[in-house]
């Protein structure tokens, strides 16, 4: 079981993440809607996962990405992407990131990507 926190601006997003992440038997120790807060509660609980929406207020998750590496350079950062936006996908690898899923989520591909990233 692996502890993560989910950054999303939409709750209902974060609800479905948490539902699949849940379900894997994992634990959803903190949620946040920007990256702002993300960045504080990741030095707080360092999660072994961190999901990671792009688009957010006060903080997008590609400034917040960089923020959590450098507090932690091992951080498994899961970026969140709608269609379309492929250039700030490979903005957040070359900041840190280590995989990415598209919204609306496939179960499979998130299933795939997180057992993927936590068994390195």
């Amino acid at each position: 079981m692996a502890t993560v926190i989910i950054v999303d601006d939409s709750l209902f997003m974060r609800s479905v993440l948490k539902d699949i992440l849940m379900d894997l038997g994992h634990s959803v120790i903190a949620e946040a809607e920007n990256g702002y807060d993300a960045v504080l509660k990741y030095a707080h609980f360092r999660p072994d996962l961190i999901t990671m929406d792009i688009n957010m207020p006060k903080m997008d998750g590609l400034e917040a990405v960089k923020k959590i590496v450098e507090l932690d350079s091992k951080a498994n950062i899961l970026m969140c992407s709608a269609l379309g936006q492929q250039e700030a996908i490979i903005q957040a690898f070359k900041a840190g990131a280590k995989d990415f899923i598209v919204k609306p989520f496939e179960m499979e591909r998130v299933v795939n990507a997180v057992t993927k990233m936590l068994d390195n």
